[in-house]
């Protein structure tokens, strides 16, 4: 017997809708059926017909079974069943089926791309959140994986692509839990043609995939085009057949998509959800999000856009679409918002859980906060697995900051610890966890990468926490300094707006606690100018990250007229090649002379091309007479791969003249290769070696393959030990010696990963990859050049590690020659210590350090000699003190001590207050050396008593010199670089000092 079929299809509890049988398959007579709410399967009784939503077929089964999957099962079930028999469906049956059968997301994604699969659309793989273009920050839309092939930069390797895209923007992160669509997080599902298909079948499709794949009710969708055009207004209505009253003609903010003020653009259609069709309006607004939802944007790729506004056809017409999944699935699902989907929820209740809350009895406040953590835990985790590491820039920053909206979002709900009772732990590791739950059919990387996840969200949650403490301590110190401050305008004391965004932007600290807190101190915040730093913010956020720039010019017409490089530099270092295309100062030429920079086109070439950390070949490129003796000698001292595959040699010409059409002579330097060669296969065994030595977890986050040097950046959260860096020196140079043969093979990139092999952090792979295996040690997804065999990297070491960024390590190292050549410096240099302190090598540690030690004891001497001399400088001006005040005389001196050094002067100081007695104010200046100034300000309690700080004090006048400074109420110092202010500086400070005191001690 076969036992139990599911189809792939879940619903949740929460709609209230009754659950729909699904398909069953040969059940056993007798058989107990045991499952939890996990695995979402119950069995009830009293139905007679099922669907598979898989199979696309009714079957009629006995009346003493129904099977249900649900997402939401609260308690296990446990029924035991009666045999069933399959009999055909019937015509009668199907009348009975509702239309509106649930589904889960992860079938919704299944069947689009399924869809589009059956016509003749390649299915291909989410890129990274990590985009490999300069020109976005991350991922932010499902087409950007192919914007060179719709630049005409790279030929197209299909005709149709479908996909189901990762995104993450972050221009609207205010907005997420406050509508019922914004997200940080979201997946793109997309179908495209590459000059294939246009309007007709894209929008054809789309109707298909909506109303008949999805079943949604065509009454109850509304489309809009662009104003101009109307063939696609013909379309819909003549062929699709949606009636003109629900089509709407938008304008271009709307309905116009462009790349940027120049580049590939053209009209859109897109596809809205009306969730009260009832609504009978004579003009009705598509951007009314209480009543509809844009799901499905059918973009037109078919323009041009030049500089000066002009739209030129473009030669190949293209389709970009994309269906927001989350949108999808409430609709299909029929929940009030997307955060209610299958997609989202299981995250909102596991924090909820740990807050103590139930989401369905929480008022709207609670659930906004609930949302919030639901969005970005998705966001949090797929960036870190893909490779961003929390930091205070680019994308770290992103990160970083998604993650404190969380913690401190966690903290309003009263999260505060780790799920075990623990205050001191973190929660959101065991939202992580949740999320990588519901990975599997988004990303199945994100469970591999698990610990490496986990505990960098562990890391940066602690640390946040800490920082939210200091927060609370800065707030005190603002509320106070705005009491003291008094009314302003009349109604009370204010913090003002930017003081409150410094503790939410830089402290992570909610506006709501400062608000609250401020409240109870009886101090009002400036709310306006609080959201005036929040829109300069969001406006740089917009301006910086959420824009895909596309730009057609030079370099379309490059690629149309220069073909493909071909490489030929795995196999040899010297080559007979065509000139395709020369270039001067990014212009097209025909010929160039004798001391002009240029860049080169081959047809084909030795040359390695800057990529995958690797620099590029330097070399030669010789132009022979017709009698064979050189016409013209280019040096090439760099090659970058441009415009897809096209290698660009860049170089200068030494001798003669190049043209194009001309052959050439391409010859590599043969030794700059084999030190790169070297370094590459290097980087390789030394990530194998990191991985051993502190974890499997750690990957790669940058390299560099030099001539001189490797590079090699990965993800560790504290400095390597000495003995671990010994270790990894030891396993690579064991490696070394092993004298090992490298493999290198073609294969498929499924096939590749599925063996092993690691790839290259930012790369972008096709799917046919080239893999580079040290068997038994590493095997990499590599384009680079490498060693043949390990003996030929001669020796490894490393001379530098370092943090970068938070939890971001950086090794430096050397082999080959340059390990020789590193290690000749360092003999050398030791030799030359040797001879000038006249001991042996084992002993020149000993010798340094008593030398330091001796230097050590001199330094203090002099110290001591110079604060005495100070002192009795100081006792010398003692006589110049005078006394201020009324009621209560204070003694104040100010003076100019000359050149004695600042920490002569603070002795100077301390003894001048020590001895004059309390109360008394000192301020003492100098000029220790060319362009520096030295001041010190020293109160005695009294002085303090009376309101007058130190630390404050001398920072103003430290200003006059060109510098700064502070320190505590009782004494404070500070620098400057303009020695000549110093005496305006401390005539300023007596007239302070006495106005001061004399208005206290009245």
């Amino acid at each position: 017997m076969e036992g139990l079929k599911l189809a792939d299809s879940s619903y949740s509890n929460r709609c209230r809708k009754p659950l729909i049988p699904l398909a069953t398959s040969n059940i056993p007579s007798g058989r107990r059926f045991l499952k939890s709410a996990k695995d979402g399967l119950a069995l009830v009784t009293g139905c007679k017909v099922y669907m598979s939503l898989r199979m696309r077929t009714l079957v009629q089964v006995s009346p003493s079974i129904k099977l249900y999957e649900h997402s939401k099962l609260r308690k296990t079930q446990e029924i035991r069943c009666s045999a069933a028999s399959i009999k055909p469906a019937t015509k009668e049956m199907m009348k009975d089926m509702p239309n509106d059968l649930p589904v889960s997301g992860d079938s919704i994604r299944r069947r689009f791309l399924d869809f589009y699969a059956s016509r003749s659309h390649k299915v291909l793989p989410s890129s990274s959140l990590v985009p490999d273009d300069p020109t976005v920050l991350l991922t932010i839309a499902g087409m950007l994986q192919f914007k060179p092939i719709f630049l005409g930069k790279e030929p197209r390797k299909v005709a149709r692509a479908t996909t189901a895209q990762r995104c993450i923007r972050t221009n609207d992160v205010e907005n997420v839990g406050q509508t019922s669509r914004h997200h940080t997080f979201f997946e793109m599902l997309g179908n495209f043609s590459f000059g294939d298909y246009f309007k007709r079948e894209a929008i054809n499709w789309a109707w298909e995939l909506t109303t008949k794949e999805f079943g949604l009710a065509p009454e109850r969708l509304w489309v809009s085009v662009f104003e101009d055009d109307d063939e696609a207004f013909s379309i819909w209505h003549d062929e699709v057949g949606v009636p003109v009253e629900r089509i709407k003609r938008m304008g271009e903010d709307d309905n116009f998509w462009t790349s940027g003020v120049s580049g590939p653009c053209g009209p859109c259609s897109e596809i809205y959800y009306d969730f009260y069709p009832e609504r009978v309006d004579s003009d009705v607004d598509l951007g009314d999000d209480s009543r509809f939802v844009e799901f499905y944007n059918l973009v037109f790729m078919q323009y041009n856009k030049r500089d000066d506004g002009f739209l030129d056809p473009l030669k190949q017409k293209n389709i970009d679409t994309g269906l927001g999944l989350e949108r999808m699935a409430r609709i299909l699902q029929k929940v009030p918002n997307n955060y209610e989907t299958d997609l989202i929820f299981p995250i909102i209740e596991k924090a909820a859980e740990l807050a103590v809350v139930s989401y369905a009895k929480a008022d709207d406040r609670i659930k906004c906060y609930l949302k919030i953590i639901g969005d970005h835990m998705r966001a949090i985790v797929y960036l870190i697995s893909d490779g961003v590491v929390p930091s205070n820039i680019g994308r770290g920053y992103v990160v970083r900051r998604l993650i404190r909206r969380v913690v401190r979002t966690g903290r309003l709900l009263g999260i505060k610890e780790d799920g075990n009772g623990n205050l001191e732990g973190a929660f959101v590791p065991l939202l992580a966890e949740k999320v990588m739950e519901l990975s599997s059919k988004i990303d199945s990387d994100v469970k591999t990468r698990a610990p490496r996840i986990l505990e960098e969200l562990k890391r940066e949650e602690l640390r946040f926490v800490q920082t939210l403490e200091r927060g609370e301590k800065l707030l005190e110190q603002l509320l106070t300094e705005a009491s003291l401050r008094g009314p302003v305008n009349g109604v009370g004391p204010c913090l003002s707006g930017k003081d409150a965004f410094l503790l939410y932007d830089t402290y992570g600290f909610p506006i709501e606690i400062t608000m609250e807190v401020a409240q109870e101190r009886g101090v009002s915040v400036d709310m306006e100018g609080f959201d005036s730093e929040m829109d300069n913010q969001r406006r740089q956020s917009q301006a910086a990250h959420n824009v895909v720039k596309l730009a057609v010019g030079n370099a379309s017409e490059l690629t149309e007229s220069v073909p493909d490089t071909e490489f030929l530099g795995y196999n040899t270092l010297s080559a007979r090649a065509i000139v395709e295309s020369l270039m001067v100062n990014g212009k097209p030429v025909i010929q160039v002379s004798e001391g002009s920079d240029v860049e080169i086109m081959l047809n084909r070439t030795p040359f390695y091309a800057e990529s995958g950390g690797q620099v590029g070949d330097h070399g030669f490129l010789y132009v022979p007479d017709a009698d064979s003796s050189q016409k013209a000698i280019v040096e090439i001292n760099d090659v970058q791969k441009s415009l897809g595959n096209i290698f660009v040699h860049k170089g200068t010409i030494k001798e003669g003249a190049i043209e194009v059409g001309r052959e050439v002579e391409a010859a590599v330097d043969a030794n700059l290769r084999q030190r790169a060669k070297v370094h590459h296969t290097a980087t390789h065994l030394l990530q194998s070696a990191l991985k051993l030595v502190i974890g499997q977890e750690t990957s790669q986050a940058g390299s560099l393959v030099a001539f001189d040097r490797l590079r090699f950046d990965f993800n560790f959260h504290r400095p390597l030990l000495d003995h671990e860096i010994v270790e990894i020196e030891r396993l690579i140079n064991g490696w070394i010696s092993d004298a090992t043969r490298l493999q290198t093979k073609i294969m498929p990139l499924t096939d590749a990963k599925r063996a092993g092999a690691i790839a290259m952090f930012g790369e972008k792979y096709g799917e046919q990859v080239r893999v580079v295996e040290v068997p038994g040690v590493s095997m990499e997804l590599c384009g680079g050049t490498h060693v043949g065999n390990t003996s030929e990297i001669r020796g490894f070491k490393i001379i530098s590690e370092q943090g970068i960024a938070s939890g971001i390590r950086r090794i430096e190292a050397v082999a080959g020659d340059a390990f020789i050549d590193y290690i000749n410096i360092r003999d050398n240099c030791m030799r030359h210590l040797c001879s000038t302190l006249k001991v042996k090598d084992e002993d020149v540690t000993t010798r340094v350090e008593s030398l330091l030690e001796e230097l050590r004891m001199v330094k203090n001497e002099i110290a001591a000699v110079r604060a005495k001399a100070a002192v009795y400088k100081a006792s010398t001006v003692a006589t110049k003190v005078f006394s201020v005040g009324a009621s209560k005389k204070i003694k104040v001196l100010v003076e100019n001590m000359d050149d004695i050094d600042a920490d002569s002067l603070k002795h100077a100081a301390e003894h001048l207050v020590d001895t004059l007695g309390d109360p008394v104010a000192v301020v003492l200046g100098s000029c220790p050396g060319e362009g520096k100034v030295s001041l010190v300000a020293a109160f005695s309690p009294a002085v303090v008593d009376l309101g007058l700080q130190a630390g404050k004090f001398i920072g103003p006048i430290a200003k006059m010199c060109g510098g700064g400074g502070g320190g505590r109420p009782n004494i404070a110092q500070a620098g400057g670089r303009k020695p000549e202010n110093l005496s305006n500086a401390l005539e300023k400070a007596q007239t302070e000092l006495v106005g001061t005191l004399s208005e206290k001690a009245s």
